[in-house]
Order: structure tokens, then C-alpha cells, then sequence
């Protein structure tokens, strides 16, 4: 796929997705989605890739949805009509920033936003399933459908309130106002802040801490069991999943590695790879 409305970098072992429409603040469209789920899709693929970072070129993450169709910028049944897509049934109807989060969430590879500027609507809850999120000082955010006519997106109703708690979450998506990285991070929806000229370093800096010193396979399905279990009601489930993991990670190759590097005072050298050694019924959630 050729990419327009994304540019894509990868060195050391991390891929750097960067939303590309600076003259429209890297504002959301169909085509932006496409080409994210694109590049995640070989970055998993692509064993070499052990982590992704996501920002925005300019001034903005993301503006939000692109609102060139004006009024009917939200109505399916008027973007059906200028595609000549057929309109689905509401029941069947399902909101392209979710299915762009569902891809994220998806992801084998840990993911991280260093988040440059302003991310409002869409450009906030596509951060929603990173596993880490990183502000810059002039970043601003806005969950703004209400201001908008509209409900919330990305499956934001399921992750925001786990990220920021239910009064919060509440409170931000009633008023539809945009708040500062300060409000941000104490409300713990990015877990620092840092000046502007140093975000994307920083970013890199945690990036590279996964990368060099953990296993792809070991992070993978970690990834998938943290989040998982965050609509469990009590820890059965997890001690199961966890271990099912554990009985097969002990015998692998990295698990061997992993206690030898550690006697010998060595880097380990792990050797397992997402593509190839992860096993099927830890390939997707829920495992059974």
C-alpha cells in the first residue's frame, strides 16, 4: 500500500508512524486509517519491529475527523451515497475510529504515543489502546463529540473510564472542552510530560528499553493478558491464562536464556520471534 496520509520510519528495531496531513493538522480520514492498519499489519509481521511509536508532523497529533463534507461529515447514509458503498444496517454500522482502535488493540508489538500537539476526538481515542502515552508541553486534548452533535468514539466508553476513571471520563466527554497536558497527566490519561524538542527522544529512550532488553514473544503475550483481563471480574481468569503462558514460556529457549544472562551478568540474547514462535493459543484474545 502507498501511504499519503501517514509516513513511516524503522530503525533499531522500531517502527515510527508519523500521521502525515500537516496542512490539515493530521486531521482523521477512511484513507488514514487504512494506511495505519497497513503499516501495523507488517509490523507484525516484520520480526525485526519490536515496537511501534506514533506522532503527528507539524504542530498536531490529530485535529480529529476531517470535516470537508461539512454537515454530513457524520452521516453514513450520506457517505454511502458519495462512495456508492452500499449503506450498511444501523445493527451492522460500525464507526471507522473504532475499527482503527480494535486494530490497534489488536497489536503483538507494544505501542507508544508521543503525543506532539493538539489531539482532539478521534486523534484522542486512537491513543486510548497505546500502551504508552507521552505528552509534549504543547499538546492539548479534547474528547469534543458532544460539542459536535455526536456520541464518543473508538471504543472510548470502554477505555476511557479504565485510563481516567468514570467521574472523569464523564465530566470530559459531557463538556467536550479541550484541556492542557497538565490536566492530561494529572488525570493520567500520558504518564509524563516532556518539553517539546525532547518528546520524540524520550519516546525512543522507552522504546529502545523494551526492545534491547526484553523478548518480542514474552512482551506479545503480555500485551495481550494485561489488557485481556481488564474486563474480568476476579482474578480466576487470569491465574488460568497466566498460567497456560507461564507453563509454556518456561520451556522455551528464552526463559533458558533469560535465567543464564542473568547468572552470567550478560545481555540476554532472546531468540524467539512473534511470527514464528508464538504459539496458536496464545496468538489471539482470549486464549482458551
Amino acid at each position: 500500500m502507498e501511504y499519503e496520509q501517514i509516513a513511516t520510519e524503522a530503525k533499531d528495531g522500531i517502527l515510527t508512524v508519523r500521521l502525515d496531513r500537516p496542512d490539515r493538522m493530521n486531521a482523521y480520514t477512511f484513507r488514514m486509517r487504512a494506511e495505519i492498519s497497513d503499516a501495523l499489519d507488517r509490523a507484525d509481521a516484520d520480526d525485526d519491529i519490536r515496537v511501534v511509536v506514533f506522532t503527528g508532523s507539524g504542530r498536531a497529533y490529530c485535529a480529529g475527523a476531517d470535516l470537508e463534507q461539512g454537515a454530513q461529515t457524520f452521516d453514513a447514509t450520506a457517505h454511502a451515497a458519495v462512495t456508492g458503498e452500499p449503506e450498511p444496517a444501523p445493527e451492522d454500522f460500525r464507526d471507522d475510529g473504532g475499527k482503527l482502535v480494535m486494530r490497534l488493540f489488536r497489536s503483538t508489538k507494544p505501542l507508544i504515543a508521543a503525543v506532539n500537539g493538539p489531539a482532539v476526538g478521534v486523534g484522542a481515542t486512537m491513543t486510548l489502546p497505546m500502551d504508552i502515552r507521552i505528552a509534549s508541553s504543547d499538546a492539548r486534548f479534547g474528547f469534543v463529540f458532544a460539542r459536535r452533535g455526536i456520541t464518543p468514539d473508538g471504543c472510548s466508553t470502554w477505555f476511557l473510564p479504565k485510563v481516567v476513571g468514570i467521574d472523569r471520563a464523564l465530566e470530559w466527554c459531557f463538556t467536550g472542552r479541550v484541556f492542557d497536558a497538565a490536566e492530561a497527566h494529572e488525570a493520567r490519561l500520558v504518564r509524563e510530560i516532556v518539553a517539546p524538542e525532547d518528546l520524540l527522544d524520550r519516546a525512543y529512550e522507552i522504546a529502545h528499553g523494551i526492545a534491547e532488553r526484553t523478548p518480542a514473544v514474552a512482551v506479545a503475550v503480555t500485551r495481550a493478558l494485561l489488557w485481556g483481563m481488564q474486563s474480568e471480574p476476579d482474578p480466576w481468569t487470569a491465574h488460568r491464562l497466566e498460567s497456560r503462558a507461564l507453563h509454556w514460556a518456561g520451556q522455551s529457549e528464552d526463559a533458558r536464556e533469560g535465567v543464564l544472562a542473568f547468572l552470567e551478568k550478560r545481555p540476554p540474547n532472546f531468540g524467539l520471534t512473534v511470527s514464528r514462535d508464538l504459539p496458536d493459543h496464545l496468538r489471539s484474545w482470549p486464549a482458551e
